[in-house]
């Protein structure tokens, strides 16, 4: 499916179809990133979260995946520099000359400001920066009762999103779960805190471009989605 605006703002064509680039950001449990799969599913465009792209380039052992690997075992923060270069070679592969949807980046004003510089080299624009509203309660209630699959990484939720079989994943019929370590009340506090101090001053700056929407992310993950889908009008 391909998407069209309901705004008098232009979105660039290509001989492929839509170009269509999007951020998803918000606070850390607001189902951005679920967003952005379900997102990918009906709208085929890559789905580009940083977090897995630096575990992955870590793995690979080129030599900016060693440097990365390097950084993240020693518990230090990947430079931005270094994220910018990475996101940059991932957007000139060929599944994103149709677009791509950006999770988890960017997360400072300097990157947001990283990211428009690095696109506009590319001769790109962003579409859209969709953030995500969901009150701390329930981001907390959301984040605490997460677990995911040990063998294929699946994600459940205690309340929200229950295995179909007691104890088994759906996915591949594994019987071992287990909870992020950081996953608890303290710490998903002091997240919250540093999102509003680092993470929140892009929201203003985006949408003085005139690239801000707003979703309510409080229902499920459907009505969530069908909201975002009026947004960006799936033709």
């Amino acid at each position: 499916k391909k998407l069209r605006w309901q705004t008098e703002r232009d979105v660039k064509m290509n001989k492929d179809g839509l170009g269509l680039h999007i951020v998803f950001t918000g606070a850390p449990g607001c189902g951005k990133g679920t967003q952005a799969r379900f997102l990918k599913e009906r709208i085929a465009i890559p789905h580009l979260s940083t977090g897995e792209m630096l575990r992955a380039e870590a793995a690979k052992g080129t030599p900016l995946g060693l440097e990365i690997k390097a950084l993240i075992d020693g518990g230090n923060l990947v430079p931005d520099e270094m994220i910018i270069k990475m996101l940059s070679a991932r957007i000139d592969e060929d599944d994103c000359k149709n677009g791509f949807i950006l999770d988890g980046f960017p997360r400072t004003l300097p990157q947001a400001e990283a990211l428009e510089k690095m696109l506009s080299k590319k001769g790109i624009t962003l579409d859209a920066v969709i953030e995500i509203q969901v009150p701390d309660e329930i981001i907390m209630e959301r984040i605490l009762g997460r677990y995911a699959c040990m063998t294929c990484g699946q994600g459940y939720h205690d309340k929200y999103q229950k295995p179909k079989v007691y104890g088994v994943c759906d996915k591949c019929g594994g019987t071992d779960f287990y909870r992020r370590i950081d996953d608890n009340r303290t710490t998903v506090q002091n997240r919250l805190v540093n999102y509003r101090a680092l993470t929140y001053p892009t929201i203003p700056y985006f949408e003085k471009k005139g690239l801000l929407r707003c979703v309510d992310g409080t229902g499920s993950i459907d009505a969530v989605a069908k909201k975002i889908d009026s947004l960006l009008a799936v033709a």
